[in-house]
This record gives structure tokens, C-alpha cells and sequence, in this order.
């Protein structure tokens, strides 16, 4: 399947979208490291692996695992070849659990992706990150690269299912590494000073405007009727 996406998938993404990359150099192409995106689409999590010169691995909904018969099957093929690892959301020890996945990730080695607002942005801005990524990458001395993702908002709207054409932009920063506060993981303060670095390179790589607080959809909202997802 890893044959079939890099060589099969990958060329037609090219093709049909012609995503323009920069940057990918900055990757590592040994060694733990994260990638950490801003997010704007579904598809994001399709882009990034298909134009990173190494496997990434991302979470994804453990249900999307356990579809039954030939389309399940080749559904639970798919994702487990793009590097989706599944993760159950729905229960009080989902972060807990998707910190640990990451985790298991980076101590092999591996690449990692994750998007530190937590959800898909709805009003294009770039919000405030959530310190899971600091507590990754300070606990395992991953180095962080930080990814502008722009266009795949246009891709896949929110509420559409099937992508449309559209041009998408990624853009790989130079690693950020963190080795100053190895040992103060504990740190609260630290781990918002780490997260607060990644997201502003994500903000100069993205070109979105920043808001310092956290995302919240509208179904979150007081008064407002839940959006399509």
C-alpha cells in the first residue's frame, strides 16, 4: 500500500492539484521529529504525508477503523498506509491517549504530525495552541517543524465530502529544538513558552492572522446551532 501511495497516489495529487511545497528540506530525514501544521481541511492530513520525503504519522477516529466488509477493509488499508493511527476520541482519556500514541511514535523515531489548535480553523484565523505539542517534544527531545498549509480550505470546504481542484500551498519552516529546557517538561510556564514559539512560525508560514485564544466551533457556543462537519 506505501508503494501504491507514493508512487501511484502521490504523482495524481501532483497532478490534478499541483500543490506548490517549500521547504520540505527542512525535514529531517532520520531521527523523532514533529510536524506541527496549522489546520484548515480534512485533507490536510492527506497533503502532508503525500509531499513529506518520509512517512507521517497522524491520529485518526478509531472508528474510521472498524468499517465492516470490502469497503471497511480497504478504508482501514488506506489510512494505515497513509500513517493514521487509530485513536478513540470519545471517551474523558482521548488526550491522554493521543499523547501516548504520538509518544510511541517519537521513540521510535519516527515522524509525527499534529495540529496544535486541535481542530479545523472555521474563520481562517490561526488560534491559540494547545501544549501537547510542547509536552512531546520536550519529553522525547523531538525537534519541531513547523507547516503553512493554505488552499485546502478551498479543497474541502467544510460540510463537503469529495474534493474539489483547487491550488494548495505547504510550506516546511526550518526545525525549531528545545534542548534549553530539557528536564522542565513539568513546567507549565515552559510549555506555553515552546507552544507559543511553534505557533508563531506557523503564523509566518501560513500567513494567517494569529488570535490568542483557543478554537472554539460554533456547536460550543451558547445560542448557535451546530455546523456541519
Amino acid at each position: 500500500m506505501q508503494f501504491l501511495l507514493r508512487y501511484v497516489l502521490a504523482p495524481l495529487v501532483r497532478l490534478f492539484w499541483r500543490p506548490r511545497v517549500r521547504g520540505a528540506d527542512h525535514i529531517p530525514t532520520t531521527g523523532p521529529v514533529i510536524l506541527a501544521a496549522n489546520h484548515r481541511a480534512a485533507v490536510d492530513t492527506v497533503f502532508i504525508p503525500l509531499v513529506a520525503p518520509r512517512p507521517v504519522a497522524f491520529l485518526g477516529k478509531a472508528g474510521y477503523f472498524t468499517g465492516r466488509g470490502v469497503r471497511g477493509r480497504l478504508m482501514a488499508a488506506f489510512l494505515g498506509a497513509l500513517g493514521y493511527i487509530p485513536v478513540d476520541r470519545g471517551n474523558a482519556r482521548a488526550g491522554l491517549a493521543a499523547l501516548a500514541a504520538g509518544r510511541a511514535v517519537l521513540e521510535r523515531g519516527g515522524a509525527f504530525g499534529i495540529y496544535p489548535e486541535g481542530t479545523r480553523s472555521l474563520d481562517g484565523r490561526l488560534h491559540r495552541g494547545h501544549t501537547g505539542v510542547a509536552s512531546l517534544a520536550l519529553s522525547t527531545g523531538a525537534v519541531v517543524v513547523p507547516v503553512g498549509l493554505a488552499g485546502t480550505e478551498r479543497v474541502q470546504p467544510v460540510g463537503r465530502l469529495f474534493p474539489r481542484l483547487a491550488r494548495v500551498d505547504i510550506r516546511f519552516g526550518a526545525p525549531l529544538e528545545f534542548s534549553r529546557y530539557e528536564g522542565l517538561q513539568g513546567s507549565p510556564a515552559i510549555r506555553r513558552a515552546v507552544t507559543d514559539e511553534i505557533m508563531d512560525a506557523i503564523a509566518d508560514l501560513s500567513g494567517q492572522v494569529y488570535v490568542d485564544s483557543y478554537h472554539r466551533r460554533p456547536e460550543d457556543l451558547p445560542g448557535q446551532e451546530p455546523h456541519a462537519a
